[in-house]
């Protein structure tokens, strides 16, 4: 790998990755991917199942060798230095990992312990973690008997044991409750206001909203990334709320009407995402030249509109 990208690093990025791909056989998995990841924020990964953020997030670890590309993370050099990061970095999936006949307390321990957590530094770095994590009364119960937003809870304080100043989280939340989802993320906010930063993938679009940055993947490569209000921002005027006496015929309409990315029907409105051109006046037109008449009036964009474009391949640019 290359050397002349620490000439230029800035201490405000945690992350900072170009040109990065990973080939898995005839497979391009990742394509030179570029990545800045600012310190102490919440950055989400998006993309579809098979998009490449997991092979993303394995290479920034250090648990997978770049086929082509340059990896700076906190300061070191990525694969090289890998066996340094590791101690500075906290890593959490979305399946649950820790021991389940194991009791709270003692997956910590043993966590601690793994991580190299100094002796005298243990009792107190546990207890401040059963206190912070709602465990208090639990910390004697089998981790496997637990429900699974207590069980999350758990994997979350075990990932951050040794304090690690980056935490990768890759899909945290696809297995609990909405309440347990919010909950985990004020979690995240509260790190992220402590200094540590997070890079977390998600499917979620009211995961998305709350991130600092987001980036979407598509393919292996990068199609977006801004914060969520730059990003709608571009699809001013592209997002358009329909509304028709038979809002399904319009949408059946609709769906196949050249410039329409996509429709849903949201109550008895129908939001409609359009490519880059197609306004407001042009598509109560086009509606009115087959038989139907409809109010159309552009609406804010929100994730998802960024999400369905960017993977779309409407040749936007979303990039901040």
């Amino acid at each position: 790998m290359k050397s002349g990208m620490s000439d230029d690093i800035s201490t405000n990025l945690a992350i900072r990755a170009q040109g990065l791909s990973k080939r898995f056989g005839a497979l391009l998995a990742v394509d030179n991917v570029e990545l800045r990841v600012p310190r102490a924020n919440v950055y989400g990964f998006l993309g579809p199942n098979g998009s490449g953020k997991s092979t993303t997030i394995r290479m920034l670890c250090g648990l997978l060798t770049p086929s082509a590309g340059e990896i700076e993370v906190l300061g070191l050099r990525i694969p090289e230095q890998a066996e340094a990061l590791r101690r500075k970095i906290g890593y959490m999936t979305q399946k649950f990992s820790l021991y389940e006949d194991l009791t709270v307390r003692e997956n910590l321990e043993f966590l601690a312990e793994v991580q190299g957590l100094p002796r005298a530094r243990r009792k107190a770095r546990i207890d401040a973690l059963i206190e912070a994590y709602d465990f208090a009364d639990r910390q004697k119960q089998l981790a496997g008997t637990m429900s699974g937003g207590q069980k999350q809870r758990l994997a979350l304080a075990g990932a951050i044991v040794h304090a690690p100043e980056l935490l990768f989280l890759d899909e945290p939340t696809s297995a609990v409750d909405p309440e347990s989802r919010r909950d985990f993320w004020e979690k995240l906010f509260d790190l992220a206001d402590a200094g540590t930063t997070i890079l977390v993938s998600t499917h979620y679009m009211d995961e998305a909203e709350r991130c600092h940055r987001i980036a979407i993947l598509e393919t292996g490569r990068l199609v977006a990334d801004g914060t969520p209000a730059q990003l709608t921002r571009a699809l001013a005027g592209r997002t358009l709320g329909v509304r028709a006496p038979e809002p399904r015929r319009a949408q059946s309409v609709l769906q196949k009407m050249s410039g329409v990315l996509s429709v849903a029907q949201i109550g008895n409105a129908l939001r409609v995402l359009t490519a880059a051109g197609l306004d407001a006046v042009t598509l109560s037109a086009r509606l009115r030249e087959t038989g139907i008449e409809a109010t159309v009036a552009a609406i804010e964009p929100n994730l998802e509109d960024v999400f369905v474009s960017a993977t779309r391949h409407d040749g936007t640019e979303m990039a901040a």
